[in-house]
């Protein structure tokens, strides 16, 4: 949301940073309300809300007889101050948003990547024809208490069972005559689809 200022305290600012840069200078009087209407193209009245405001925060001050006369160029300053700083906050703060929105997007972006490798992972896992993948037999499996040889392991999964894992024991090369039971795991290599042939096998 933008902060609009009004055309009068925009012509106090005006004036104000005249006095801190010594266009203006401390005791010098102002010219007239018509001058510097004219000069900002707008009414006289606009200007004696500008010179208003000039004269409550004490940079200007009115005398009888002199008109409107510079007082003080540190309070020009402080003045200025008010509406730098105003500027730099809603600009960090803009900013921040900005950032904010940035970060959603890299954030989105990096948990995208991650889930990739991360399913790319599993993928190589299972594709790799030298590297075994297991898979643990369990009690809902279709084929326990079958021999390899009766399951045709192989011509239904186009895997090979390279070992087996049985109550803490690695039983390398079980070979055909050996049985399924409930808790062991398979060592099986194949290709990129023998995994979930496996599976779908197991559960049939």
């Amino acid at each position: 949301m933008r902060t609009k200022i009004p055309i009068y305290e925009q012509i106090a600012i005006d004036i104000a940073n005249r006095i801190y840069n010594e266009k203006y200078k401390v005791g010098e009087k102002i010219h007239g309300r018509s001058t510097l209407a004219s000069e900002y193209n707008v009414s006289p009245e606009t200007v004696r809300k500008a010179i208003k405001i000039l004269e409550d925060v004490e940079i200007v001050k009115s005398e009888k007889g002199a008109g409107v006369v510079i007082a003080s160029r540190e309070n020009a300053l402080t003045y200025i101050n008010r509406f730098t700083n105003l500027k730099t906050v809603k600009d960090m703060e803009k900013k921040l948003k900005s950032i904010i929105v940035e970060r959603g997007k890299l954030d989105g972006q990096l948990f995208e990547t991650i889930e990739k490798i991360v399913d790319y992972s599993d993928k190589l896992r299972y594709i790799n024809p030298l590297v075994p993948f297991e898979v643990e037999i369990a009690e809902d499996c279709a084929q326990i208490g079958k021999t390899i040889s009766d399951m045709k392991f192989w011509q239904n999964t186009g895997g090979t069972i390279v070992g087996m894992k049985r109550e803490g024991e690695v039983i390398i090369s079980p070979g055909p005559y050996a049985s399924i039971e409930v808790g062991d795991i398979l060592l099986i290599i194949g290709n990129e689809h023998t995994y979930d042939r496996v599976i779908d096998f197991l559960r049939e």
